[in-house]
């Protein structure tokens, strides 16, 4: 795989092998990247964006797999090589399906065209799943979109890292009278995904409420047609490796759009 080529020799211009894990994360920045791989004529052995991004455990080079490390963005242009666990399990829901009786008492024609992750979340709120799992009818959407972070800080397994303005995704992000709940949405079934997708969000609209902010892992599978929903906490928002798994729910939904 081209990955591990180009990450192999990444490893070996920068000698990160010989770097102390154990003391500090190693920087490494977008500019370093491109030299060691500039010799690489294909876009999968050389493109900064594709070479970091890497979502779920599978999904990281050999190098950082047998090695116990992941990657993290810091700020534009910069990432740190940590060691530890970077991501969380989406565990399989084992409580069965439920029937949710939509709220909808019309059928929606715009939700059936296309294939994505958003659309089938527009969806489930339409339906009002997302606020009956929620508990909360106040929930309106506010969030969706691509945005920068601000500064914080926090400690992965003991070591700290320092965050300015890195880009984040919320696939939407819905606010009521209390909290504001923020979802990361996937079409298709993972059985991981790393941290940094719920995390950074969480930390980002910490900083700009009072409220309780609640991050969220939502799945359609397509297979079975369930809207499956993750619940997650982080006991320290100050700790990377904090985060807990505090409910899930896996639902079908009743009502007129049933070939949905």
């Amino acid at each position: 795989m081209a990955n591990n080529i180009s990450w192999q020799k990444i490893f070996d211009d920068y000698k990160i092998f010989d770097h102390d894990f154990e003391k500090t994360y190693f920087p490494l920045s977008a500019e370093q990247i491109k030299k060691s791989c500039q010799d690489f004529t294909r876009t999968t052995e050389k493109e900064v964006r594709i070479l970091c991004k890497q979502d779920t455990r599978e999904s990281r080079p050999n190098i950082f797999k047998d090695n116990g490390l992941f990657i993290l963005p810091v700020k534009n242009g910069h990432y740190a090589i940590l060691k530890g666990e970077g991501y969380v399990d989406i565990p399989k829901i084992t409580s069965g399906v439920n029937v949710y009786n939509s709220k909808l008492d019309f059928h929606l024609d715009s939700s059936a065209v296309g294939d994505s992750e958003m659309q089938y979340l527009d969806f489930a709120y339409a339906s009002s799943l997302i606020r009956t799992f929620m508990n909360d009818d106040s929930l309106l959407l506010t969030i969706r979109g691509r945005k920068f972070t601000p500064s914080f800080s926090f400690n992965v397994n003991g070591i700290p890292v320092e965050v300015s303005s890195v880009q984040t995704e919320v696939d939407a992000g819905y606010e009521g009278r209390n909290k504001i709940v923020l979802i990361e949405a996937k079409n298709k079934n993972v059985e991981n995904t790393v941290i940094r997708q719920l995390y950074y969000p969480f930390r980002q609209w910490k900083n700009h409420t009072q409220k309780e902010v609640i991050p969220i892992f939502f799945e359609k599978d397509k297979e079975k047609s369930t809207y499956n929903i993750w619940q997650y906490r982080f006991e320290d928002e100050n700790d990377y490796n904090s985060i807990r798994l505090v409910r899930s729910g896996s639902y079908k939904i009743n009502g007129p759009n049933l070939d949905f």
